[in-house]
């Protein structure tokens, strides 16, 4: 197969990925988003006979618009451009969660500093304030009371784009030191890690120590659920532990769509690139068989408006068609 991959840099887990792929004889087209054009109906990425594009975008907004593009052009997509929005905000993504039955914490979205004040205030001291938009656990703050609330609410207000004015206030979850990354395609699990850290936040982006960890039953059913909520495809699923460590409770608090995987990788015994490459070569199989299906469809079709066609001047010639035949008149 011939594979497209979307990325802005090649860091390790696109490296980990190029490699299995080349070392499986596929091709692979390596196309730079921010070296591209995208018209209305073509683009000047060399696009025109790859089985699929592999978004690795690194900037959220590249990978929104140009996934958007290449599904108009009707390039598939992995992820395609439905669950990338899903799960590139914030508030989306826990309102699919939400709306899927799947346990999330408690959120308010406000879009006022006092409505955010009066939000926070009503979850009580510590909650969360996240950006609607953003990853590696940058500009989250706890916060520990309204001093504090006042000061982060009025900088966030200040800054430039929009989504800063969109106050996205969590409750506090109090995990045990640690929270569950799954790297999961449609909804399966390909391997499982915690992440580990004395801060409150435990990103591996901010140093967490990551280790492998077997999912229970309560967990691969969240992992699937969640999955399905936001659309499916190569996902990173987040959980958290309620009621510590192996209590068999968590709770659902993000669902990632260009999910890193190098740590995971690192810290469990499965190969998590080859896993996913099997999943691509899965997806380029069935859309080729699904594609000869249709062809096939087509043929048949046609084969038999054929034999109608004859059956028709057969009935004609022998005289028995209904433009010939007339009915006896009765004596």
């Amino acid at each position: 197969m011939k594979v497209g991959l979307l990325y802005s840099r090649i860091r390790k887990d696109e490296k980990l990925l190029l490699a299995e792929l080349r070392d499986r004889g596929h091709e692979v087209e390596k196309i730079d988003v921010r070296k591209e054009q995208f018209s209305l109906d073509s683009t000047s990425a060399d696009v025109e006979d790859v089985d699929l594009v592999v978004d690795r975008c690194l900037a959220t907004s590249r990978s929104l618009y140009a996934t958007r593009f290449f599904e108009s052009y009707g390039v598939p997509v992995v992820n395609d451009p439905d669950v990338a929005d899903v799960c590139a905000d914030k508030a989306k993504n826990s309102l699919a969660l939400a709306e899927a039955g799947v346990p999330t914490p408690d959120t308010k979205v406000a879009f006022t500093t006092d409505s955010a004040l009066e939000a926070i205030e009503e979850f009580g001291y510590p909650c969360v304030l996240k950006p609607v938009v953003g990853s590696w656990g940058r500009l989250m703050a706890k916060v520990e009371g309204r001093a504090a609330a006042e000061a982060i609410l009025e900088h966030k207000a200040t800054l430039g784009h929009y989504e800063h004015k969109v106050f996205y206030v969590q409750e506090f979850v109090d995990k045990p030191g640690r929270d569950i990354r799954v790297v999961a395609i449609d909804g399966e699990p390909i391997a499982a890690m915690t992440r580990s850290s004395e801060h409150w936040l435990t990103n591996a982006a901010k140093g967490a120590e990551a280790k492998g960890f077997e999912l229970d039953e309560t967990a691969l059913d969240l992992v699937e659920r969640a999955s399905a909520a936001v659309g499916g495809g190569l996902l990173g699923i987040d959980l958290m532990e309620l009621g510590g460590a192996k209590s068999g409770e968590y709770t659902v608090h993000e669902v990632n769509h260009t999910v890193e995987f190098k740590a995971l990788n690192d810290a469990v015994d499965v190969d998590v690139p080859a896993a996913v490459v099997d999943w691509l070569e899965t997806k380029v199989e069935t859309a080729a068989g699904d594609a000869a299906d249709a062809d096939e469809g087509t043929t048949d079709a046609d084969e038999g408006t054929t034999d109608a066609d004859e059956d028709a001047d057969d009935a004609t010639e022998s005289g028995t068609g209904n433009d010939t035949a007339e009915a006896t008149p009765s004596t």
